[in-house]
């Protein structure tokens, strides 16, 4: 798969987050105020990079911690940057295969080499930064899903891998990963477009007030409906597909996603998760993203690529080894 990443225009370097209103202060002089387009919001269109190191859990070992210190946090940067290096050898402590794991040279990766602010997770809700345990059905349905892959076998067909090693979608919503970590958002007076290049993935939002669709209809990416809570872009999803996933949660997923632009350079995203018959509680992360003056490039990915075959090919390779195996 070939991808040409993109360049970003900058990073953020925050003391907190706290309010809306503290985080704009704290990114523009106190006159900032956000362009609007001709039917009066906020102008939220561009493309946004939300590459992040910021981890989406708050690590163990710093439970009750919300904050990093600024020391703390360039401590933490180094290290982390340090540890990910895939230019690192076998002289360096690494093993030969996590050598060969790690497939391009470190020019090659765009995950992020910045904490997004001095928080230590982009979860803010729990207050502990961690997502909430899965309910006992979860985790049961989920021993079953690990069984039944198990019994059978290596990899049968295409559709025992993930939707994304498919290239049919990465699914919602985004989270900062190795690479293309860039959307698009387009806005009209009734409708908005969430343009993710990564995989070709198009959410096109009414915000004319129409209801959703029947809860019967299932989608990969679900059903959205869009409103404006005074500056803030909110969509609303469910109705996903029993064959999508979000950190366990399927069909029964519901998401509510804010969107505020806070200064010229920053839009931030809130995620609301709700599942109750997956997780204990619903939770919320947050995530700044900023303003990148690149382009977006054609993702070449796509159902069916070499890639695929080849996975397949070395599933039956695997299958031939173990039956020689029970045979002898």
């Amino acid at each position: 798969m070939k991808r040409i990443l993109l360049i970003a225009c900058c990073s953020l370097a925050l003391v907190s987050m706290g309010s809306l209103t503290g985080y704009a202060q704290s990114t523009e002089p106190s006159d900032w105020t956000a362009t609007r387009t001709p039917d009066g919001h906020p102008d939220l269109q561009g493309v946004w990079d939300y590459r992040s190191m910021t981890p989406l859990e708050r690590p163990r070992d710093l439970a009750d911690k919300a904050f990093f210190t600024a020391e703390e946090a360039a401590a933490y940067e180094r290290e982390s940057v340090a540890r990910r290096d895939k230019d690192r050898r076998t002289e360096d402590g690494l093993s030969a295969q996590a050598d060969v794991a790690a497939a391009y040279n470190e020019f090659w990766w765009d995950y992020g080499k910045k904490l997004s602010d001095l928080r230590t997770s982009l979860v803010v809700d729990p207050p502990d930064g961690r997502i909430p345990a899965l309910t006992a059905a979860a985790t049961a349905a989920g021993e079953v899903r690990r069984e039944s892959r198990r019994g059978a076998g290596s990899t049968p067909g295409p559709e025992y891998r993930g939707l994304w090693e498919r290239c049919l979608t990465l699914g919602v919503p985004r989270l900062s990963g190795a690479y293309n970590n860039n959307f698009q958002l387009f806005q009209a007076e009734d409708h908005v477009v969430i343009l993710n290049e990564m995989i070709h993935d198009s959410r096109i939002i009414p915000l004319d007030g129409r209801p959703p669709v029947d809860p019967k209809i299932r989608q990969w990416l679900g059903n959205s409906r869009g409103r404006w809570d005074g500056d803030t872009l909110v969509v609303e999803t469910a109705n996903f597909s029993d064959k999508t996933s979000f950190r366990g949660a399927r069909e029964n997923l519901q998401l509510t996603e804010r969107y505020t632009r806070v200064a010229s350079d920053t839009l931030l995203y809130e995620v609301t998760v709700e599942d109750p018959s997956t997780f204990e509680r619903p939770w919320t992360f947050v995530l700044p993203m900023t303003r990148n003056d690149g382009l977006v490039y054609e993702y070449a990915c796509h159902e069916g690529n070499y890639g695929m075959v080849n996975l397949l090919r070395g599933a039956r390779a695997e299958d031939a080894a173990l039956a020689g195996a029970g045979a002898r």
